[in-house]
Formats: structure tokens, C-alpha cells, sequence
């Protein structure tokens, strides 16, 4: 098969989905070499029957045979679903000034983070633009536990080690360890609970969202569970020794007779972080968009705010202070019987005659069975309610912004 073949071959395969394949398979459309990374699983996913692709330079399951994307989405909302999720970038920091070091990166209050507590935030720029979104934890290792997103993995590496190397030379206690030995499963889902009870000791009712611990899985030493996922589903991330994650997978996916727990792949995590409203990187944020443009103001803490010192903080403050031009919403097609709105599609007032803003994701929702996505638009039109039109294939589409997220988050709380 030729290389303009494979790549169409692939995007068919995915034009069910808001994920954009096209920047990680451009290499393979004008024969350059690639070398894509795999992950601790591929031979796994192969053994299942993933169908694989290149995505953020990785290749990954966009999904199994035994489910379509839709059966797999279902299945989530309903069930329990694993994904591999070993692409993602861990790291560790350490030392005594590591919580002045990370705030100088983020826009977040770490410091007053209860031990064993994560918070989502987000690396800013100067011009406060996200670099990344991330997850941070404050654990009571006396180490701070980061996962950040894989396309980003290079440049957020390159962000932390250099600013680790800037406080050094200042004489302060800071050092960064990048994961290398270590995989991640995300197991999400409403049954995903009694799933995991068999296989730890402590009680799953007293471990709410954004919890992290360490833990034995199973017989399996030094695992690290957070709560949290990407889903809007209760759901928790494993960090399990490298050696020993395809074995995880397989003794979960074995639990309750194989009835409960299913593999899934990219195309369903997308539809459904896209109904919970939740943003894909270089999707629905990039580093022109701010936190408070792209709806992630919460993120930034009271005590933040104060001292002003994260990077960016004068816009982005200003922005809190006196609205930005534009802002992250929500929106529904009125008709479900066009296509779906995708990335970079305009957005146009009720007049069509002025644009007023562009999507950034979109599917068709399983669940809801209504083509729903995300865009920015101009903030005197980010009301839900306010009707707009899309331009899909140069045709217009009558839309309505609604209020994110589509579907109810079920994220546990005691």
C-alpha cells in the first residue's frame, strides 16, 4: 500500500472522530521516514485486535474489533472501560522548594494542595497562552506527581528542566525526574468502582476525586492510583511498573467474568472527554488561548491571583477584570441530519454575515445522538442559548451554544 493510501485509509477510519490525524500522518504522505513510539502495550493492543494509529507520534488503538467506537462509548457510560494511556509524560519533583518551582510554571495554588490531592492546571506563556494543560499532585512522598499530555511531552520537558536548572543556580532545592520505567492505565466508568475494590485494600468509598495514593493492584508492588480520568466518568489512572502493565490489564479485564470491563480505544476516549466538555490539547487550547478564555479560570487560586506571579498574569487577570474577546462555549446542531461541525469550521452570527468564531472539536454524541461540539465565538455571543450558524462544507448550519458540559460529570465525591 502506497503512503497516500495508507493515510487515506486511516483517516476514514476516523472521520467519525473530532481527533486530527492529519499533522501526525503528514510525514507518511510525503515518504519521509517516521518512527513513532510505542508504548509498553503495543504488543498487547496487537494480541486484542487494536487497530492501531499514529497519534501525537505514538502508535495507538483508535479502537478493538470486538467493539465500534460508538458500542465502546456506550459501554463506558454504562460499564467500565480500560485505556492505555502510557503516552502520557510523569514526572517527579523533588526537593524542598518544589512547590515555588512549579507555581512559577503554573497558574495554581500546589502549596495549599492537602497531602495526597491533585488539581488539573495549566503552564502559561508570557503572553498567557497554555503551553499545556497537566495534573498535578501533592503527595506525601515528599515528591509533587505530574502527568502532562504526550504531544507536549518534548517542549514541557524542555519548559521543566530548564526552569529546574534557573532555581539551582539561585541555590534552591529543586529536583526534576522524568518517569521512565512506568505505565498508565486508565480505568473509567460507573462500575469501575466495585471493579478495582477486589483488587486493593483500602476502601474506594473514603478515596474521593482527584485522591492519589500508593498502592499494591492486585500482587503488583508500587502502583500509584489517582481518581481522575478524561472521561466525566468516576474513573482512576494506575501508574504500574512497565514490566507488569499488560498484566494488569489482562487481570482486570478477566474480573466478573470478562463482563464489565472492556478495551477501548482514542476514538471513544475523544467522543467522550468531548461530551464532558473536557479540552483536547492543540484542539480546544493551544498557547494563543488563555485560561480564562478557554473557560479554565477556576484553575487559578485566590492566593494566585493576589501575587501575581505566574507567568502571564497581568493579561490574564485583566481578562478576569474586564472580559476577553472571546470564549470557549459549547454548541448544538438544531438539525441532526447534516454532518457534523469539525475543527476549524467557522462559525457566523444568525445573519451569516459576520464570523464570528471557529469549532474546535466535534462528533456526533452516542449518546445524546446530536451533533454537538466546542469553538470559541465572540464573548457578547457566548450566552447559552444564542443561536449561530456553522459553516460545514460550505453549506450553514442552524446551531444553539449551550452550556457545557453536554453530559453530566459522575466524578466521585464523599
Amino acid at each position: 500500500m502506497n503512503a497516500n493510501k495508507y493515510v487515506n485509509k486511516l483517516l476514514k477510519n476516523l472521520n467519525t472522530l473530532s481527533l486530527n490525524p492529519i499533522k501526525c500522518l503528514a510525514t507518511a504522505a510525503t515518504g519521509q521516514k517516521t518512527q513513532p513510539k510505542k508504548t509498553c502495550l503495543y504488543d498487547f493492543h496487537l494480541s486484542h485486535n487494536g487497530k492501531i494509529v499514529d497519534f501525537a507520534g505514538w502508535l495507538m488503538p483508535v479502537q478493538y474489533k470486538d467493539l465500534s467506537i460508538q458500542e465502546s462509548h456506550i459501554h463506558t457510560r454504562n460499564k467500565c472501560s480500560i485505556f492505555d494511556v502510557s503516552h502520557m509524560m510523569q514526572t517527579k519533583v523533588y526537593g524542598k522548594d518544589r512547590y515555588k518551582y512549579i507555581e512559577s510554571l503554573i497558574v495554581s495554588d500546589i502549596a495549599g494542595l492537602k497531602s495526597d490531592l491533585g488539581t488539573l492546571t495549566v503552564f502559561t506563556n508570557s503572553n498567557g497562552g497554555i503551553i499545556d494543560d497537566l495534573i498535578v499532585s501533592n503527595t506525601s512522598n515528599n515528591y509533587l506527581y505530574i502527568v502532562s499530555n504526550a504531544g507536549c511531552a518534548d517542549k514541557d520537558f524542555a519548559h521543566l528542566k530548564q526552569t529546574e536548572q534557573e532555581f539551582k543556580s539561585k541555590g534552591m532545592d529543586v529536583t526534576l525526574e522524568k518517569i521512565e520505567d512506568r505505565g498508565l492505565l486508565a480505568l473509567q466508568g460507573p462500575l469501575m468502582h466495585q471493579i478495582l475494590q477486589e483488587c486493593v485494600k483500602f476502601d474506594l468509598k473514603k478515596f474521593p476525586f482527584m485522591n492519589t495514593t500508593e498502592s499494591k493492584v492486585f500482587d503488583i508492588e508500587n502502583c500509584r492510583i489517582t481518581r481522575c480520568g478524561y472521561t466525566g466518568e468516576d474513573g482512576v489512572e494506575i501508574s504500574v511498573p512497565i514490566n507488569r502493565t499488560a498484566e494488569l490489564a489482562e487481570r482486570l479485564l478477566a474480573l466478573q467474568n470478562g463482563q464489565v470491563c472492556k478495551l477501548a480505544g482514542l476514538g471513544a476516549r475523544d467522543t467522550l472527554r468531548l461530551e464532558a466538555g473536557l479540552c483536547l490539547y492543540g484542539n480546544d487550547i493551544d498557547d494563543t488561548t488563555t485560561p480564562v478564555e478557554a473557560g479554565l479560570a477556576w484553575t487559578i487560586h485566590k492566593r494566585r491571583r493576589l501575587e501575581r506571579n505566574f507567568p502571564g498574569a497581568d493579561i490574564i487577570l485583566n481578562q478576569l477584570k474586564e472580559k476577553p474577546k472571546k470564549r470557549r462555549v459549547g454548541l448544538k446542531l438544531l438539525s441532526n441530519a447534516g454532518p457534523s461541525a469539525r475543527q476549524h469550521m467557522k462559525i457566523f452570527d444568525l445573519n451569516g454575515e459576520s464570523e464570528i468564531g471557529e469549532i474546535t472539536s466535534g462528533c456526533q454524541s452516542p449518546l445524546l445522538k446530536q451533533n454537538i461540539s466546542m469553538g470559541y465565538v465572540s464573548t457578547n455571543l457566548a450566552q447559552p442559548g444564542t443561536r449561530v450558524l456553522v459553516d460545514i462544507r460550505k453549506k450553514k448550519y442552524e446551531a444553539e451554544v449551550v452550556k457545557l458540559p453536554f453530559v453530566p460529570t459522575n466524578y466521585y465525591q464523599i
